[in-house]
């Protein structure tokens, strides 16, 4: 009977990860699918198809690898957490990289159609989305995957880590919002209207990016799927602060 309730939490986990990662990687696969077959596919070449890049990129980096960098600690729940860690860190450097390549994308395009950088909402918020993430990731890398700092402030830390980790995601998802209007507005403003395809596979794009969303949030702040203290990493944790901080490892 104890181990009832363990048991369907691990199941309802599995399940909810499961259809976080259905969604996901459909908002991805609709992101491809509009700028492929609406939009004439992709390049590198200064044209409207390296454009389509931008998007593609920033929902797979910023949004999907983003919420998947968040959820290992839900997923591998009795891993090492060293190698959980390195995991998450490489899986958000890997959503940085595309996320800098889609960037630069739609910085190359406007600079060889000669249109403005930096003027709308949807640029602003994904501007501020984007360096937020750098400094999120570098901060993660200095207190947690090679810490330099003192336990204390690594504990003092941690939830304002969890915290921005959540906000950014909420930005990434809220920033792709705005450039699917701002990209259906531009294309089809005099058809939208009449639920065009385009219009109703972007619409579509949207709510998928919302209920990936919604799900990971619902995911990441539930108790009952937070990963389990280890008694082991616990007991290392004290001796290493014992040496690195001269304490004592009765001390609190």
């Amino acid at each position: 009977m104890d181990d009832a309730a363990p048991r369907t939490a691990h199941s309802s986990l599995a399940w909810l990860v499961g259809a976080s990662q259905v969604l996901g990687l459909a908002a991805v696969v609709l992101t491809g699918v509009w700028m492929g077959h609406y939009h004439g596919g992709f390049a590198w070449d200064g044209s409207s198809r390296e454009f389509n890049l931008h998007p593609l990129c920033m929902v797979l980096g910023l949004v999907f690898l983003h919420g998947d960098a968040i959820l290992v600690y839900r997923v591998f729940r009795n891993e090492a957490k060293r190698n959980v860690k390195l995991l998450h860190g490489i899986i958000h450097l890997l959503a940085l990289i595309i996320s800098i390549v889609g960037f630069a994308a739609v910085f190359d395009f406007h600079q060889a159609a000669k249109i403005p950088d930096m003027y709308s909402l949807h640029s602003w918020c994904g501007m501020a989305t984007l360096v937020l993430f750098c400094i999120q990731w570098v901060m993660g890398l200095v207190f947690f995957l090679f810490p330099v700092a003192s336990s204390w402030l690594r504990a003092s830390y941690l939830p304002v880590h969890v915290f921005c980790g959540l906000v950014l995601l909420v930005m990434a998802i809220g920033s792709s919002l705005l450039g699917i209007t701002e990209k259906l507005l531009f294309s089809i403003m005099s058809t939208y209207s009449q639920l065009v395809p385009e219009g109703v596979l972007a619409n579509i794009l949207g709510i998928l990016l919302v209920c990936f969303g919604v799900l990971l949030g619902f995911l990441i702040t539930r108790e009952e799927y937070r990963r389990p203290p280890n008694p082991e990493e616990e007991s290392l944790s004290v001796h290493f602060k014992t040496l690195t901080e001269g304490g004592s490892p009765t001390m609190p």
